[in-house]
Parts: C-alpha cells; structure tokens; sequence
C-alpha cells in the first residue's frame, strides 16, 4: 500500500498538509501529536516585515463554520527564516513557506528571501489587499494575479504553488493563469469573503466588516472548485476547504486533488490529521487500493 504522492520532485510520504493559517510553525501541536506522520507542514501565512494584524474580534463561530479576521499576523519573513524555519525542518515532513503581501514589491521581496531558505517549497497567498491600489485583493482580478504570480516566478527556482482565492466567477480561469505563467501547483481554496452582525450592538462583528469563512460548511463548494480546478489544468492541484475526516480528504483526491491541506479541523481536534491519515491508510486497505494515485479524479471530466 502505497500513501506517498510526488509533485514538484517533491516526495510527500502521505497526501495531509497542515494548512496555513491553523497550525502555526508546528510548536503548539507538537507536545501533543507525531509531526513527523504528517506530509508535509505549511506556515502560517508570512509578510515581508512583521504585522499585529487587525484589531477587534478575530475568530468567530458559525453554524458548521469558523469565521476569522486574524489579518495575516506574523513575524515577518526574516523572523521566520532565523527561528521558526530550522523549528519545522527537525521533523521528517515537507516544509511549505505560504508568503502574502500587500504590495508587488513586499511578494518579489519575500520570495527572494524564501528562495535563499531550506523551505522546500513556496505557497503564494494571493488572497491579499492590494494597499497600492484601493485594497482590490490580487487574488480576484486576472491581471493582478498575473503580475504578481509573474514577478515572483522570476525571483524563485523553487516549487511555487499559488493558493487561489473562491471569490472569483470563474476558478478555472485563475487556474490556468497560474500554469501559463509557470506555477509547478495551485492550491484551493482560500477562505470565502463573509459576513456577521450583532444584532445588540447594532454592527458587524469585525471591525474589517466582512471576515473569511472557513470549516464543513465551505466544503461542497471547495469540491467543486478543486472538481472545475483540476479538470482545466496539468499541474497539480492541492485540495483545501472544510476537510474534517478521512472520507472529506479521500472526495478531494478522488475530485482531482494529489494532495490535501487541513486547517480549521486542527482547532477541534488536534489530532485530526493523524486520524485522516489513518483513516485513509484503512480505507485503502478495505478497499484493496495499492497506490492512493488510483483514486485521484476518478471521477473524471
């Protein structure tokens, strides 16, 4: 029985990733689970300089859901690259650098940066406010994906996946743009643009106004994204959204994902990844599947 999936000549001993965002560097987690079981680990989300983040109520529960306007506070990428970088590559699992930015110039920057690093490969979060340009996030208009996604492919020989935004008509089309402009992966989805209101106070929750919705509830509409994603492109495809159990991740693989990331879960249980891998690991075994490759889209175009 074979769990291990190659992309980017990268080998990931099984398909579960930690998601941005919902694991940290890996320190919180460890006292209580093996790292090392995982596939791979994706840092939380880094900026070129340090950020608090935004103000106010950060995470916020809805039915089936996680609501979260935490506003990518990090340390910065040297931060990352001094101390938490050599914390995540003492385990025995493939370290991913998700890098934001508000302008092109903080994401050519950063990647320069991460290219000179150990991390193995870049996740580009282009699920950002454009601060030089109204706050119209990257993620959401064709050009800007495309001008940042190029200025960065240029700076980096490393595997670069682009994590794509689900606030968009058309997520093929965003796909595609990232395999023409030489992405080695997408990964999808990001969080959807939300919304909540107190009806006491008489105003929305967050201070932002609106926050990204996360959790089961999204996970329906991600399938279809990552179904429409990988049917529309050669690369590979990482399947994020809602993924709570080993039957979520195996309908991601079998939609078209060679690979899934795990984040809201993490909160409930924080071992969850563990028991997917698990799961999965059963599954093939009762199922009679040698290779977890024969399943990925099997349900076809």
């Amino acid at each position: 029985m074979n769990t291990k999936v190659k992309i980017c000549n990268i080998e990931f001993k099984n398909p579960v990733i930690a998601a941005s965002g919902t694991f940290g560097f890996g320190k919180e987690f460890s006292d209580y689970l093996n790292i090392n079981k995982l596939g791979g680990i994706c840092s939380k989300g880094l900026t070129l300089n340090p950020s608090n983040g935004n103000s106010g109520i950060r995470l916020y529960e809805t039915p089936s859901g996680l609501m979260n306007s935490i506003g990518l506070e990090n340390p910065g990428v040297k931060h990352f690259l001094n101390e938490e970088l050599k914390y995540m590559k003492q385990f025995d699992t493939v370290s991913i650098a998700n890098l934001g930015g508000h302008s092109i110039y903080d994401y050519e920057k950063g990647s320069e940066l991460l290219e000179e690093s150990d991390c193995d490969m870049i996740e580009l979060n282009i699920s950002c406010p454009n601060v030089k340009d109204g706050g119209m996030v990257f993620g959401i208009d064709p050009k800007k994906a495309s001008e940042v996604i190029s200025k960065v492919r240029k700076k980096v020989t490393k595997p670069l996946i682009v994590k794509l935004s689900p606030n968009v008509t058309d997520i093929s089309l965003f796909a595609k743009i990232c395999e023409d402009l030489g992405a080695d992966a997408v990964s999808l989805v990001n969080t959807f643009n939300a919304m909540a209101i107190d009806i006491y106070k008489r105003k929305a929750v967050f201070d932002n106004k609106t926050a990204g919705l996360s959790g089961p509830c999204i996970k329906p509409i991600a399938l279809r994204m990552v179904y429409e994603a990988s049917n529309s492109v050669d690369i590979p495809v990482i399947g994020i959204g809602g993924i709570m159990n080993y039957k979520d991740a195996i309908e991601f693989i079998m939609a078209g994902a060679s690979l899934v990331e795990v984040g809201t879960a993490n909160f409930i249980d924080y071992f969850s990844m563990i028991k997917i891998i698990e799961g999965i690991e059963k599954f093939m075994i009762e199922e009679k599947i040698n290779d977890i490759c024969e399943i990925k889209n099997i349900i076809g175009d």
